[in-house]
């Protein structure tokens, strides 16, 4: 892979990072006071390699007990080192349930969060009539068997550019609702579902709580049309509940092809 030539950022560089974490055993992606964080483990883990500290920006926060196969950020290295040295050597400092799957030299124009141009998550769901159990924590759970053409029926009233209100948590600190939402694949593996989720960016809860409005569906509470009422009303008092946490990853950013970062990320090819 040809990676684009990198611009000097104080002593180092600027570096990006692939990084994948199992959520629940985090408060989420955000440094805290108080609590364990992705964010907190992963610059205690750099700061740690590189000899001094080390601040991360992220391409998509995630909420407490959410998981990534490919989250990306980036910082600008204090020190010079090898990129596999970056991987290794932070690995060797980071929880078991993280861990970097590639580090690249970036120009000092990217921007982890800024230069994405769209956002991937996928909601994994159990359908049975035990709870989880292997699975526990990283799936979510309905004992109630799922039509999947009413769900498909019902996803295909969100794709396009909508105002997503309805699906907006009251903690969002997003400037706009409105996201063009750009695929949603429901497919089925077993007893498990899939849903595939691809947007310009999301918003606050957004996922898990279009999850709660595709669940309602899929077990005949409400009809496939009911979502667009949902969407038009453009209140969160209208739509279902929000769904659990577990089950969701976030898949990672989509970036123009010049920044020439990988687009996958080992750490995804255990999903179903």
């Amino acid at each position: 892979m040809i990676l684009p030539d990198a611009g000097a950022a104080g002593s180092g560089r600027r570096i990006a990072l692939g990084l994948s974490y199992a959520g629940q055993g985090y408060h989420g992606w955000q440094r805290q006071p108080q609590g364990r964080t992705v964010q907190g483990a992963l610059e205690e883990a750099l700061s740690v390699f590189a000899a001094q500290p080390v601040h991360t920006v992220c391409a998509g926060r995630t909420d407490t007990g959410v998981h990534a196969t490919l989250q990306v950020v980036h910082f600008d290295a204090p020190v010079q080192r090898a990129d596999f040295s970056w991987v290794r050597g932070t690995n060797r400092y980071l929880p078991a349930d993280m861990a970097v799957q590639w580090a690249c030299p970036v120009p000092d124009a990217f921007h982890a969060r800024f230069s994405a141009v769209g956002r991937r998550y996928r909601y994994v769901l159990l359908e049975s009539a035990v709870r989880p159990s292997l699975e526990a924590g990283r799936c979510g759970w309905t004992f109630r068997p799922l039509d999947g053409e009413a769900m498909r029926a019902a996803a295909a009233r969100l794709l396009g550019v909508q105002d997503f209100s309805s699906f907006r948590s009251a903690e969002c600190q997003a400037k706009s609702p409105v996201k063009e939402m750009r695929r949603v694949d429901i497919r089925r593996s077993g007893h498990l579902w899939c849903f595939d989720f691809e947007a310009s960016a999301f918003l606050h809860h957004m996922v898990r709580n279009i999850m709660g409005c595709l669940v309602a569906v899929g077990t005949g509470s409400r009809p496939p049309l009911w979502l667009s009422e949902v969407i038009a009303a453009r209140s969160r008092d209208a739509a279902a509940p929000t769904f659990a946490p577990d089950g969701l990853y976030f898949l990672g950013p989509c970036y123009e092809p010049h920044w020439g970062l990988p687009e996958l990320s080992p750490a995804q090819s255990w999903l179903p």
